[in-house]
């Protein structure tokens, strides 16, 4: 079934808004055997109708995000209407939960609030748990002298349409599309490796199975290996992934780095602490962005300045002056130190040159070191991602922890 996707809202052609319904929608509907064909994206002018009338014979299922609200611009369901020739209906029940939603949260009620209680006849309500106003499914060609498609019309803050998405448009799409459409998706995260040795190793095999659809995404520190097909070929492929990547699979469940490491310290029960120079406190913020990481993590020193090392986790001044802060014994003394003021089980060190300036021919931009500290012996690795600040920083973070997430699945 062909599949389209109407963003509406000046806001997103001003840049004031980045879209992120393509992304969300295109996956959850993967499974049904559903594909995003055509995205379009307009403002809140006479451009809806037009292009809902240019859509319609094109597509099957289309999607229509934004418009839905109490405000002059809000025009997606008028527009809507008029083009399908349907009565826009007050629905006393709407109403009703529109006024209790707002006396409960001392919002004054204004004459527009109500248009969001219209609903198109013979249109069915999605309930919007989390906004005020709800989505509507208008089913294929909903009036018989017009043609169109099956539509859904959903809002525009993703906290209100993704919950509604998984909720109630997905048992509709159930119901329209058939069984024999349905597919697999499964995505396995690697850190570390390079997309293109990840191809040499797995990819002939993988694309020789028929029917198996092989993609990759990379990102800083990071490949996303995906696969699309039936049942059967997916679990071939999937066998010869597991086999060859292994240990680098950090995740099969779309989680994020972080996400896993919390994980693995929380099942443990163990405990984690960071020392951080030039990473600049990023990897605290990326483990404290996990829910349940209060369970797990400790403490955070970001030790950026020598004075800093020295002061706030005792490392030798001598260390510094002898090696450089830059060295895989400032960074051994980091981690060692982090974890003993925190009496956590694991601590984490970076130290590295970031640049654009303070490289030298020994220790060039891009150089870092990371360091592990738990139990056992302490493990320094010297790096090097000569790239910009930002992106140094997020490969390096990258870097330290997988670093511990291998340790955390070995259990030593």
């Amino acid at each position: 079934m062909r599949v389209a996707l109407l963003n509406t809202g000046t806001e997103l052609l001003l840049g004031d808004v980045q879209d992120a319904h393509l992304a969300f929608i295109a996956r959850e509907i993967l499974s049904l055997g559903l594909r995003i064909e055509e995205r379009r994206t307009v403002g809140d002018t006479e451009a809806i109708r037009q292009t809902l009338a240019e859509l319609f014979p094109r597509c099957e299922i289309l999607f229509v995000t934004g418009g839905l609200g109490p405000t002059s611009d809000d025009i997606t369901r008028e527009m809507v209407a008029d083009l399908l020739g349907l009565e826009l209906q007050q629905s006393s029940e709407l109403l009703a939960s529109l006024r209790q939603r707002l006396r409960v949260r001392g919002i004054k009620w204004t004459p527009g609030i109500a248009r969001q209680a219209d609903v198109h006849a013979g249109a069915e309500v999605l309930p919007n748990q989390n906004g005020s106003a709800p989505g509507l499914y208008l089913r294929a060609n909903i009036n018989q002298q017009i043609q169109s498609p099956h539509l859904f019309l959903l809002p525009g803050p993703p906290r209100e349409l993704q919950p509604m998405f998984r909720a109630f448009v997905m048992p509709i799409l159930r119901s329209v599309v058939p069984d024999s459409a349905l597919i697999e998706r499964r995505l396995y995260k690697i850190a570390n490796k390079g997309e293109s040795l990840v191809e040499e190793a797995i990819g002939d095999r993988v694309l020789a199975i028929p029917g198996v659809e092989l993609g990759y995404c990379a990102r800083p520190g990071e490949v996303d290996v995906r696969i699309v097909g039936k049942a059967k070929a997916i679990e071939q492929a999937d066998a010869i992934i597991r086999s060859t990547l292994g240990p680098s699979i950090f995740s099969a469940a779309d989680e994020s780095l972080e996400e896993v490491i919390v994980k693995l310290l929380a099942k443990g029960n163990q405990t984690l602490a960071v020392a951080e120079s030039c990473t600049g406190g990023l990897l605290a913020d990326r483990i404290t962005n996990v829910p349940g990481a209060s369970a797990v993590f400790l403490a955070g020193y970001v030790c950026y300045a020598n004075q800093a090392k020295i002061g706030m986790l005792d490392v030798d001044p001598q260390l510094i002056e002898k090696h450089g802060a830059v060295s895989e014994q400032v960074a051994r003394a980091l981690a060692e130190h982090a974890r003993a003021c925190a009496k956590s089980d694991y601590a984490l060190a970076t130290t590295g040159v970031a640049g654009p300036s303070g490289g030298s021919p020994e220790k060039p931009v891009g150089t870092v070191y990371v360091a592990l500290a738990g139990s056992g012996e302490t493990i320094v690795k010297k790096l090097f991602f000569p790239t910009d600040r930002e992106t140094f920083k997020q490969i390096a973070t990258q870097a330290a922890l997988e670093l511990l997430r291998r340790r955390l699945i070995v259990g030593t």
